[in-house]
């Protein structure tokens, strides 16, 4: 059974699979070795589900993976995918593009990747018969939101290809559940951030984006990161977001799954603590965790970057019974500093 031995080959104690018709459910993992799938597929073989993970290693990385749980295909590629959705019986989907700035250089590739890639996956699960699935999206497709906090019924209007191409999807979701009966889950993700160190899991973009592991690679290499604005309408004129602990989304996930798995109906949700803090907040943070100071410059505004981002996730807490329990903002960077730390170490030898 998969999920009872640590990355290191030790024996762990875990917590019983909830059980379902006297079934441990068996569940695919689309883009598994890659930030969050892996957090979220490390947590689910915790949790004693069956797991098989499907990544094209594009943006992944097969060390994220248990190797007998990996198989490297691409998304698009449906003839391939239908034979590993056999028995399955919910998919877990983060397999996507996730760089705005990137989806503005090329278009084309968000959309024959997210969309193609994820139609593609969903005539595969049609072959098989698989019903239900949890979607990863994205905050990206309220654009420049009206009213902070966000609820899910604000009005959806991305300003970047990368939103636009996961509304795209949730606009397919809407229309299978109602022809084909496909009950999913889409969960519209705010700032993703922090690590799970114990289990040699974090954050290793290239090229990196996202401000926590940019903070602390300016502190190890004395290179100034770019602040992109100081004059927006915000307490300190840097943007505000809503900063989530990668553990906590993933037991999102984990908690979609058991709603999907007990007949819950179709629905969207947001995915944030409901807290905003700005970028130079952020900095604070890692200076206090670090003990060493931030060298940064302030660039250009980047188009499209909102002032203020922070979830109304009411229904989330609500209908799927989750809470957000590591996500204090010094519990994220300290997570991140000993996951970069533990990372840097580890390519430094031999």
């Amino acid at each position: 059974m998969p999920g009872q031995t640590t990355r290191s080959g030790r024996a762990r104690r875990r917590a019983p699979a909830r059980r379902y018709n006297r079934i441990v459910p068996n569940i695919l993992v689309t883009g598994g070795a890659g930030y969050i799938g892996s957090l979220t597929t490390y947590q689910l073989l915790q949790r004693g589900f069956e797991v098989l993970v499907v990544d094209d290693l594009s943006r992944g990385h097969r060390q994220n993976v248990p190797p007998h749980l990996l198989r490297v295909v691409h998304l698009q590629e449906t003839a391939a995918l239908a034979p590993l959705l056999a028995g399955v019986d919910a998919v877990v989907h983060f397999a996507a593009f996730i760089a705005v700035g990137e989806s503005a250089r090329e278009p084309e590739l968000y959309f024959s990747n997210n969309v193609g890639g994820t139609l593609s996956l969903l005539a595969a699960m049609a072959r098989a018969g698989v019903k239900r699935l949890v979607f990863s999206s994205t905050a990206a497709v309220y654009g420049n939101p009206e009213t902070i906090p966000i609820p899910e019924d604000a009005p959806l209007a991305p300003v970047s290809p990368y939103g636009e191409s996961k509304l795209i999807v949730e606009r397919m979701l809407r229309q299978l559940d109602e022809f084909r009966g496909l009950r999913s889950v889409a969960l519209r993700y705010f700032n993703a951030c922090g690590a799970l160190p114990e289990a040699g899991l974090g954050e290793q973009h290239e090229p990196e984006t996202h401000l926590i592991p940019l903070l602390l690679r300016a502190v190890d290499s004395g290179e100034p990161v770019k602040i992109f604005g100081e004059d927006y309408p915000t307490p300190d004129g840097t943007c505000i977001r809503d900063y989530i602990h990668v553990t906590d989304l993933a037991q999102a996930h984990l908690a979609a799954l058991d709603y999907l798995l007990e007949g819950g109906a179709s629905g969207v949700f947001n995915a944030g603590t409901g807290r905003g803090q700005s970028v130079m907040e952020v900095m604070r943070a890692v200076e206090e965790v670090t003990g060493r100071k931030v060298p940064y410059v302030i660039a250009p505004r980047r188009p499209g970057d909102a002032a203020e981002l922070v979830a109304d996730s009411a229904k989330l807490r609500r209908t799927l019974g989750w809470k957000p329990v590591r996500s204090d903002l010094h519990r994220i960077v300290q997570d991140a500093w000993e996951f970069y730390q533990s990372a840097r170490a580890g390519a430094s030898r031999p």
